[in-house]
């Protein structure tokens, strides 16, 4: 797949611009520009690259996705489904932000939280230190594709020493066949704030679902984001969350994957001195479903603390991916950094790719990774039989305790009950 497939994209492309917001800023008109270049010469990642060269994107190129020009009407049963009572809602439908459906009131008036959209029409310079700042376009082209064609998303900035008293839920909803709903959104922790977000993705149909986070965590700042991606198994979902880490800062992501039939995440991170972060992961594939996980931390700076942790359950012919990066510069001395992937196969036809990478050009470091892929133990099965459990329920009890060791450490009660649900819907056989 080359630029020649992604043509249609890129020849409907200046029609779409006309409508995008912010194209009477000359700075953004060129990030633009240059990100549908960037795109445009290549299309879509190909299996020729080296960090996709596990999941094809070809099938994106049978359906003509194109962005919708006004919202559909939305379920409004998912809605209350997926929306947290326990939360101030940021809702976007088919990638508009939705005021009738959002619910901030009682929120500081401190704290900035507002579409990007809105702020591109009004206050554009707001946003010149952060786009583009993050992540490049070079970084690989969905993020190019992402730049050039995001018409909103959000924009939070969290003052200096301000904590939140409950979380941010950001509820992306699609709700129109063959949409291409392309987002961007823009996260600033100020000095010392403590913050939680929940990104949401749901949705009907086949569609096409690009989103990118620039994430900006400043010094001895606390934030946590949690990501739940259940979308349409008809659906395409790239998500990108990358991160730039101030001194002493701290970033927890936590990503629970169970819908899409293609969906690639990625999560990048860069750390100064003394700053941690935790990346953990669950991803849930059935019948034919692709999930791919690509996780980088760049260790800058000594004394950076890293644990990542992700855990796979594969059932039919569905496959998985993880690939997992950690690179040690040679400054960052006293780096302590751990990596783990499991996964668990539930089927002889599942599969799944897994690849951790420790790169390390610094010589007082402590580093390790470990991987394993297996099956359900028999003795495990054969124990709770014992019990009276007939087989099937014992599997499933086994698979849903190997899951749920990653739903524990969510500490928001509506959002942990919730992910209990999703993952019970997903087991073979209900408990």
């Amino acid at each position: 797949m080359n630029a020649q497939l992604a043509s249609h994209y890129s020849s409907d492309y200046p029609e779409y611009a006309a409508n995008l917001s912010g194209q009477s800023v000359a700075w953004l008109k060129t990030l633009r520009s240059e990100a549908l270049a960037t795109f445009s010469s290549t299309g879509f990642p190909t299996l020729r690259e080296e960090e996709w060269r596990y999941t094809n994107v070809s099938a994106i190129e049978k359906k003509r996705f194109k962005p919708v020009e006004k919202t559909g009407t939305i379920n409004e049963n998912l809605l209350k489904t997926y929306r947290l009572d326990d939360a101030w809602t940021m809702v976007f439908v088919d990638g508009y932000f939705s005021p009738e459906h959002s619910h901030t009131s009682g929120l500081s008036d401190e704290v900035e939280l507002s579409s990007i959209a809105d702020i591109l029409e009004t206050q554009a310079e707001k946003l010149k230190p952060y786009l583009g700042q993050a992540v490049s376009n070079d970084e690989h082209n969905f993020v190019a594709f992402n730049t050039a064609w995001f018409n909103d998303g959000v924009f939070l900035n969290i003052p200096a020493k301000q904590v939140l008293s409950k979380p941010i839920q950001l509820l992306h909803i699609v709700s129109q066949p063959d949409a291409l709903v392309t987002t961007r959104n823009i996260i600033v922790a100020g000095k010392h704030s403590e913050s939680e977000i929940i990104e949401t993705f749901i949705g009907e149909n086949a569609y096409l679902n690009a989103a990118v986070n620039e994430v900006f965590v400043e010094e001895n700042a606390a934030l946590t984001l949690y990501k739940l991606q259940s979308e349409s198994t008809k659906s395409y979902h790239f998500g990108g969350t990358y991160v730039k880490q101030q001194p002493n800062s701290r970033f927890n992501h936590n990503s629970f994957s169970f819908g899409a039939l293609l969906a690639r995440n990625d999560v990048h991170t860069d750390l100064e001195t003394a700053s941690e972060c935790s990346l953990n992961g669950l991803y849930l594939g059935v019948k034919r479903q692709h999930i791919d996980n690509h996780t980088r931390i760049n260790h800058n700076k000594p004394h950076g603390i890293s644990r990542e942790f992700y855990k796979g359950i594969l059932d039919n012919r569905a496959r998985g991916v993880f690939q997992g990066r950690v690179v040690v510069v040679e400054d960052a001395q006293k780096t302590d950094s751990e990596m783990n992937n499991r996964n668990l196969l539930l089927s002889n036809d599942a599969e799944v790719d897994t690849k951790p990478q420790l790169e390390i050009y610094a010589d007082d470091v402590k580093c390790a990774h470990g991987v394993t892929v297996g099956q359900l133990e028999e003795k495990s099965i054969f124990y709770l039989q014992s019990r009276g459990v007939d087989e099937e329920t014992a599997r499933n009890v086994l698979t849903f305790a190997f899951a749920n060791e990653m739903v524990d450490k969510v500490s928001i009660d509506s959002l942990k009950t919730l992910l209990e649900t999703e993952l019970l819907k997903s087991l073979p056989i209900e408990l």
